[in-house]
Order: C-alpha cells, then structure tokens, then sequence
C-alpha cells in the first residue's frame, strides 16, 4: 500500500463513495448567513476582519471551528458556505472570516501574504481562547495552518483543503509572468487582486512547508481533488510522506474549488466524517 495515499484510518479514496454517512437535511440558504456577528474581531494593524458564526443545530460539540480561505478569495466561497452549513448542521459552531485585504474584511489586498495572513488567525483565535478550536484552511489558507502550528498556534485539529505545500514554487507557477506593482500586474487577470512584491517575497521566504509537516503532533486531514490543476495532489502526498500521521482523502474527478458534480457536499461529508472519529 503507498503511504502517500492512505493513512491508519482508511480515508484516502480513489473509488466511488461508498458507506458515508449523509448530512441531515442541509436548508442552505437558510442557513448560510444563519448568524450575523456583534463582537469585533481586529487584527494586529487594527484592521477589522469580516466573519460570520454558524450556531450548531441539534447537540452542540464542545469544539469550534474556524474556516479560511485561500488567495484571491474570501469567506463566501460556495464550498466554503457549504462545509459551514454541514458542520453546523453535524453540531460544530463553525465560524468563517476573510482575511484582512480580502472580501469585506479592513487592510489593502496588496499587503496579502501567508504570514499576515497568520497574524490574522491568531486575532481570530484569540475571540475563542477558551475553546478547543478545529482549523479548516484553503489552499493559501492551508499553509496558513501550518506555518501557524509552527509559530505556536493552538490548534485542537487541523484541515487543509487542498493546501498549499510549496509557495515559492506556486508563485512561480501562477504569477512567474506578471509584473508586481504595476498597473496591469494582476493575480489571473483580477484587477481588484494586484500582485506586490511583498506577497512574492513572503512566498519566496516561506520557500516549502515540508520540513513544517514533519513537526505536525496534532489529528491532520488533507481533502485534495484529483484533479487539482491549481495545486497538484502529489504535494499533498508529499506531506504524507513526510509525516505519516497525516490523514490523506483524495477524491477523483475534483478540482481545486470542490466546484463540480456535488463535490462540495462529498467533501464536507469527508471533512465531518473524519471531525467524528479522529
């Protein structure tokens, strides 16, 4: 059996789904917005980020989650309003915020990069101190996780949606061709996500996350898309190679949003399944 692609708890699938269990009768749009904040979370820059808590439907669980997005994006990704609306409804207080720059959240995009992005978990985590607290992150998100376990975050769980391994060499990838700092230098084309220098140069300080995965002493899942053109899934291998205590789920016929074919409830399904078990 290949340790890059299953773990001690048999999650890690290349076949159709079989023996999940399903997510009660999920009232999305009921239950996206379910509930508006009145505390106000700050970053270091006193920076106001935008979030939003999901109450837990049913029996509460003593953990609360908090959901991050990746680069480009912010709180109200379809799939992350899905994963929320699924915990919620499986009993986690979930709460999703947007990185400061991002969405409606205070701060300029241009200041965007893993570690401020770092410092803006920490300010999050630092609402719920009293907590057990699950990590859910995204693509850039997900190397937030783990560059924040590395600096002293305390996470009770962690998941990495199809995160970030290496971001130097992301960079490169997707931006190795566009000017920062210029008037046309945009991250795929967005104009409202200008790429700076600053961001460049804090993927290229932060260079690869294996040495990070190695140190990982925490319950760790990845859900990674087979067919992830964004971040390639043999990264995620990668970190199961590395730590072998890592939990590695890789759906098939899945990209990097979980955007197609139901993917997004067949990964919350997964997301949850594991949060009951582990």
């Amino acid at each position: 059996m290949n340790p890059n692609r299953v773990h001690e708890n048999a999650l890690s699938h290349r076949a159709p789904y079989a023996g999940l269990s399903t997510i009660p009768d999920l009232n999305l749009q009921h239950l996206y917005d379910q509930t508006r904040h009145n505390m106000i979370i700050k970053n270091s820059f006193g920076e106001i980020l935008d979030y939003t808590r999901h109450n837990p439907t049913g029996e509460s669980r003593p953990e609360i989650v908090v959901l991050g997005h990746g680069v480009t994006a912010n709180k109200d990704r379809p799939f992350l309003l899905t994963l929320a609306t699924a915990l919620a409804s499986a009993g986690y207080e979930t709460i999703r915020f947007s990185f400061s720059g991002n969405g409606q959240s205070q701060g300029l995009f241009q200041d965007s990069c893993p570690t401020k992005e770092v410092g803006d978990l920490r300010s999050v985590l630092g609402t719920i101190s009293h907590r057990h607290v699950i990590y859910i992150g995204h693509s850039m998100g997900g190397a937030v996780g783990l560059l924040g376990l590395n600096q002293g975050l305390k996470l009770h769980r962690f998941v990495s949606l199809a995160g970030m391994v290496h971001p130097h060499l992301f960079a490169q990838t997707e931006f190795g061709d566009v000017n920062p700092d210029s008037p046309t230098g945009w991250m795929w084309g967005k104009p409202e996500c200008p790429l700076s220098r600053k961001f460049l140069d804090d993927m290229q300080a932060i260079g690869t996350l294996l040495p990070l995965a190695a140190q990982v002493d925490i319950p760790m899942l990845i859900v990674h898309g087979i067919e992830d053109d964004v971040v390639p899934i043999a990264h995620s291998r990668q970190l199961v190679q590395a730590n072998p205590q890592i939990s590695l789920i890789e759906m098939p016929e899945t990209d990097h949003m979980f955007s197609e074919n139901g993917s997004d409830l067949l990964m919350a399904q997964h997301v949850i399944q594991w949060l009951n078990h582990s």
